[in-house]
């Protein structure tokens, strides 16, 4: 039997069409290769990211931030309530085997580093250049583009 596999695609709530774009083909793909998409469950990248996968007859799963599912996106298979706000992007980086970071803002950068925290590889799409001392940390993988992007995830699972 073979282990399913959970793929976090984090970014920001909003998001430009392009933006939106690129999280449409990624869900798409991740569908397509028969992962489960695991996101925060709201707008912007991760409605447009779920938008994708289910497109293609993905599995999708949502950890949303209140005590109710008021502002989930309607592409959820599955809504998880944590009534924990902001904190619960530390279930969105842990639930993924590895994560895809599409763009962002303030909480995809904390998702990033506590994804990186948890020991999971993070696929960059656009959006946060991260270094130090001008090197790319380990466990960070930039990508041009969504086919990159979960070609270089499923590599890592």
């Amino acid at each position: 039997m073979s282990k399913v596999k959970y793929i976090s695609v984090i970014g920001a709530s909003h998001c430009d069409e392009a933006t939106a774009g690129l999280a449409r083909e990624t869900g798409r793909l991740i569908a397509g290769a028969g992962a489960v998409l695991v996101c925060g469950g709201m707008g912007g990248v991760m409605e447009a990211a779920c938008r994708g996968a289910k497109s293609k007859g993905g599995s999708t799963v949502g950890i949303l931030p209140g005590l109710d599912a008021a502002g989930a996106n309607s592409w959820l298979d599955l809504r998880i309530l944590t009534g924990i706000g902001h904190a619960r992007n530390l279930a969105v980086a842990a639930s993924g085997d590895v994560a895809i970071a599409i763009g962002g803002e303030f909480g995809t950068l904390s998702e990033i580093g506590l994804a990186l925290k948890c020991g999971r590889t993070v696929i960059m799409l656009g959006g946060w250049e991260i270094s130090r001392d001008g090197e790319i940390p380990r466990g960070i993988v930039p990508a041009a583009t969504p086919a990159e992007a979960v070609r270089l995830a499923l590599v890592k699972l």
